[in-house]
């Protein structure tokens, strides 16, 4: 058998003990803080019927998403197809209802919309949970950008008060706070305010054309979206008209002055700058931690489900694309048949936020140390006496390891210093005898004598 040279696919990674510590961290911290604000965790399964998902995430995301190929000889279905319509054709359009009915999740929010309908006479509305789970795009990898990434979501539904929205800047300036981000900025428009600008041109049946245009002026340039919506069907005049609205300038307050003169005649218009209004009087309220909130106007997200608040988080520290975003979703369960559940919910880029706490340095000292205390020994006399030693260090809740007797020290030591272990207690014949064990910190060097009991003490000057 020729031997296979051992690889991950693309756009995917493995994790190293080192790099988990560090991960669930972040995972920890984001948690705390959601079960703070009252947030319950669910899980959904990594695969979702391919019907679930197809048509929530526009042209684009169907394209991304993974598709399963069903069990069995899938292909045979096809020919039988072929045989009983003369004019089919072998096509992926075609072909992609017949040979797959699964697909890996694309997000963790339609699966979540899914789980309220079908979980909704057991729910407490409104819900509010949050899920930490992969989730898997068939995009281009490239820096910051996988194939498969953890997001950390949290939604509420069953509730439309602007308080939610509040409240989810809140929690994205104090986990990013606790997470070490010094200057990141949260960046929040309304799809009705984009609405309303398509309904002055004119142009609400292109609602989408526009705001996926608009939503790529940081990527592409001013030029840039205007030669995509001259190629999607506006006009020079349109064009004219989106400009000033595009290019708004000032405070948030001063922003949301000249929407409502430039939006006079949308009444959907004037009620995303109302809604927007409300959510920047509650965050008056608070004093934000660290964050700069900011009104911007070409930000669209570019999802279909999105009706009213919509958010995007970005570090100013690092070059790295969003580390957040989620928005307020109307209409998303009436697509499984449950009519008039509104939702609103987030989501952290967990991947994406590692990437730039590494380059950053913000990783306390403590998340690269899985064990704070390594017992070597020079016998099986010694290995025997450290036993129930180290099991009183775990009971008080020391992460400990006792290295199997027989190797030399030094190959004890290299195993410390490898593991990045900040304590070792060396156990030898004078030490059973006299009851003193020798503790040595790592870093310093500095070796003492200590009783099992004062052990303690010692790890936690």
């Amino acid at each position: 058998m020729a031997s296979i040279k051992p690889s991950v696919p693309k756009g995917t990674r493995d994790f190293s003990p080192t790099e988990m510590v560090k991960r669930n961290f972040i995972f920890d911290t984001i948690k705390g803080v959601f079960r703070k604000y009252g947030y319950q965790q669910i899980e959904t399964p990594s695969m979702e019927n391919l019907s679930t998902l197809t048509g929530k995430y526009g042209d684009e995301g169907d394209k991304l998403m993974f598709k399963i190929l069903n069990s069995g000889d899938f292909w045979n279905d096809a020919e039988n197809k072929k045989l009983k319509e003369e004019n089919f054709e072998f096509n992926s359009k075609n072909l992609v209802p017949i040979i797959s009915e699964k697909a890996l999740r694309y997000d963790l929010t339609v699966p979540f919309a899914r789980y309220v309908v079908q979980h909704q006479n057991e729910i407490t509305f409104p819900f509010k949970r949050f899920q930490v789970q992969p989730v898997w795009r068939a995009d281009r990898p490239q820096k910051g950008r996988y194939r498969e990434f953890y997001q950390c979501d949290a939604d509420v539904v069953g509730s439309d008060s602007l308080l939610n929205e509040a409240e989810f800047v809140l929690i994205y300036d104090e986990a990013l706070s606790k997470l070490g981000l010094k200057d990141f900025t949260i960046k929040i428009n309304n799809r009705k305010i984009l609405s309303g600008i398509a309904e002055i041109i004119d142009k609400s049946d292109n609602i989408i054309d526009l705001t996926v245009a608009i939503d790529k002026l940081d990527k592409i340039g001013l030029d840039g979206v205007i030669k995509e919506l001259m190629d999607r069907g506006f006009t020079a005049d349109d064009i004219e008209k989106i400009k000033p609205v595009i290019l708004l300038e000032g405070s948030n307050a001063e922003k949301l002055e000249s929407l409502r003169s430039a939006l006079a005649n949308s009444a959907t218009g004037l009620k995303g700058c109302d809604e927007l209004e409300t959510v920047f009087n509650y965050i008056a309220g608070c004093q934000l931690i660290t964050a700069r909130l900011e009104l911007d106007i070409t930000l669209a997200r570019g999802l279909n489900y999105y009706t009213g608040a919509i958010f995007e988080v970005k570090t100013n520290e690092v070059a790295m694309g969003s580390i957040g975003g989620g928005g307020r979703y109307d209409d998303l369960t009436g697509m499984f048949g449950l009519k008039g559940l509104t939702g609103v919910g987030i989501s952290f880029g967990a991947d994406r936020i590692y990437d730039v706490m590494d380059e950053l340095n913000l990783f306390p000292q403590a998340t690269s140390q899985s064990t704070q205390l390594l017992i070597c020994c020079f016998d099986k006399e010694g290995e025997q006496f450290a036993l129930p030693i180290l099991q009183q260090l775990r009971r008080n809740e020391i992460n400990a390891e006792l290295y199997p007797a027989g190797a030399k020290l030094k190959k004890q030591l290299d195993y410390a210093n490898n593991k990045n272990i900040p304590f070792t207690i060396i156990i030898g014949s004078d030490e059973i005898e006299s009851g003193l064990l020798t503790i040595k910190n790592m870093q310093t060097g500095v070796q003492e004598k200590c009783t099992a009991n004062q052990i303690l003490t010692v790890i936690s000057k």
